[in-house]
């Protein structure tokens, strides 16, 4: 049995991409051409970066300059886009407080999407979800290395927090173990590392190994805003996929990638991208110079890890079964 699993990055659907959401409506914030493409796989996770809630106060954290919180409308973007799973694990899922984040998985759950990542108290956040198509199974489980104040514990709400920078904690070696032996297959998806890097740091690296040793067959990572590269099974990041933020001239933020990741219960065979353009609030198929950048952009990225892209109608492509792609270390 062979499945494939979209990915998107860090997907921001308050501030100026809520304006534009109660200005014009779901339908605005992605293109035709991007909705066909995510409704044509068979699963699709994504990391929401942002509450989705009416309540709540700014988290009291000093010097904290953004906080992301979307309208209740914003779940039928999501369904729109046919996702089936998101995590909550990076540092905007608290930022009106633990009433924006229990009003986030009140409305998730009627729109029939799943969460990992967070939960009313540290075991639920940890724990995987598991998400079927086709008869076959992928446990999927959500961690981020910051900030840690918005940590679950057994009395509050929160997020997975892993101090990545340390080592991977013993429970998240147990859970990955645990998942990986109730399903075909297993993705792990970390909000990791600073924004804006160029690269995965040195302790993301370190973590992705040992996150695969555990058993982990698919890390799609997030937080840096810009795409990085693939090695052994590993997307260091997967870029943005709607945001309403300022654009780097150099790193180009506003260019990223929609990836898809053919499995099956042997692993995953091939990894493909859709090159996008991010504009204010709205996300569609890049083409011209600023898909020539990206497709450039993530080549080097890959090269540098060892691994050969090729490209296959109009879409970025990685073959993790040839003889070519050979063994690709973290």
């Amino acid at each position: 049995m062979t499945v494939t699993l979209a990915l998107a990055g860090d997907t921001m659907l308050g501030r100026g991409v809520a304006q534009t959401l109660e200005r014009s409506g779901p339908g605005a914030l992605f293109a035709d051409d991007v909705v066909e493409a995510t409704r044509a796989a068979d699963l699709f996770v994504l990391n929401l970066e942002c509450c989705i809630s009416e309540r709540g106060d700014p988290w009291p954290a000093p010097g904290k300059p953004f906080f992301f919180r979307a309208p209740p409308v914003a779940t039928d973007v999501l369904t729109n886009l046919g996702v089936d799973c998101v995590t909550l694990a990076n540092n905007h899922a608290l930022d009106f407080g633990e009433e924006g984040l229990l009003d986030t998985f009140e409305h998730l759950g009627p729109a029939g999407i799943a969460w990992v990542g967070a939960g009313p108290d540290a075991v639920r956040a940890r724990s995987p979800v598991f998400l079927e198509a086709d008869g076959f199974r992928l446990a999927v489980l959500g961690i981020t290395d910051h900030p840690e104040d918005f940590a679950a514990t057994d009395r509050r709400p929160g997020v997975a927090f892993a101090d990545l920078r340390r080592e991977v904690p013993a429970w998240l070696v147990d859970e990955v173990e645990t998942a990986r032996g109730d399903a075909d297959a297993l993705l792990v998806t970390p909000h990791w590392g600073p924004n804006m890097a160029p690269a995965p740091v040195g302790h993301v690296r370190a973590a992705a190994k040992a996150i695969r040793d555990a058993g982990a067959t698919v890390i799609a990572g997030h937080s840096a805003h810009v795409v990085h590269g693939v090695a052994d099974g590993v997307l260091f990041d997967l870029g943005d996929f709607v945001d309403d933020y300022l654009v780097d001239p150099v790193l180009r933020n506003d260019l990223g990638l929609l990836f898809f990741v053919t499995l099956d219960d042997a692993g995953p065979s091939k990894i493909e991208a859709l090159p996008l353009k991010l504009d204010y609030g709205h996300t569609h198929v890049a083409s011209g110079e600023d898909g020539a950048w990206i497709r450039r952009r993530f080549r080097e990225a890959c090269l540098a890890m060892g691994t050969d892209v090729s490209e296959e109608h109009g879409r970025l492509a990685i073959d993790l079964g040839s003889e070519e792609s050979g063994h690709r270390t973290c």
